[in-house]
């Protein structure tokens, strides 16, 4: 697959994202491309649980894999929603997750208080990348296909329960419960057919954006010794709910 972090950096204004969360544009791209990861990293530890891919189905399905068309416009990001997206990505962990992330970039690190202003910004467009790499692998072309035949959208509607209205999203907020709750079991992917499927296209969407790192960061002499930030933030990207 095409490399996720570069993926979602190439669709950002830098200078419109270091604008909103008050920091250099250069320290902006070097902390986005160590949490992207992060961040995919959390989402593929939680999808790894049955009840963990059913959530992260449903929390998908609430978000427009259109979104990066075109670029981003930032500023229309639901700041209050990517906060609820990270929390049930990393649980009880977030903190821990901030830190870790605080030290790793440049040489000193970039500090944790940059990645609190900026991955409640990155989360819903994490969810949005993935919508859309899910969309185009079950033949739904680029958009999120939330009303389209045959897209990844029909394929979620029936999984989660067949779109009724009462269980049709009601507004561009992530349900609270939607990531660390474990839904309704008729409703969670199963091991075989099309749900199965839909699993396994998840778990390897995932998979293969947790492990991409951008070309655009500082040489591999400026970043610190112990690996990439999945090695470093080791078993802490396990521990979110799921």
């Amino acid at each position: 697959m095409s490399n996720a972090v570069d993926d979602i950096l190439n669709s950002l204004d830098l200078n419109q994202l270091a604008d909103m969360v008050g920091a250099d544009p250069g320290d902006v791209e070097q902390a986005a491309a160590a949490a992207l990861p992060a961040l995919f990293g959390g989402l593929s530890a939680n999808a790894q649980d049955p009840s963990g891919a059913s959530s992260l189905l449903e929390a998908l399905g609430q978000h427009d894999g259109s979104l990066l068309d075109g670029g981003v416009d930032v500023s229309q990001i639901d700041v209050n929603d990517g906060q609820a997206i990270a929390g049930h990505i990393f649980g009880d962990n977030t903190d821990a997750v901030y830190s870790q992330l605080g030290q790793y970039g440049a040489a000193g690190g970039l500090g944790s208080s940059l990645f609190r202003r900026l991955l409640p910004i990155l989360a819903p467009i994490v969810l949005s990348y993935v919508m859309k790499q899910m969309t185009q692998r079950t033949g739904g072309g680029a958009s999120s296909g939330s009303g389209g035949g045959g897209g990844l959208g029909d394929i979620l509607g029936s999984i989660l329960g067949g779109g009724s209205a009462q269980q049709a999203p009601q507004d561009s907020q992530l349900d609270p419960g939607a990531l660390p709750q474990q839904t309704n079991t008729t409703q969670a992917p199963s091991s075989t057919g099309s749900a199965g499927s839909l699993d396994d296209i998840l778990k390897d969407v995932l998979g293969g954006a947790a492990s991409s790192t951008s070309t655009r960061t500082r040489t591999q002499e400026q970043q610190p010794s112990g690996g990439s930030i999945i090695d470093i933030l080791g078993s802490i990207l396990g521990g979110g709910r799921r």
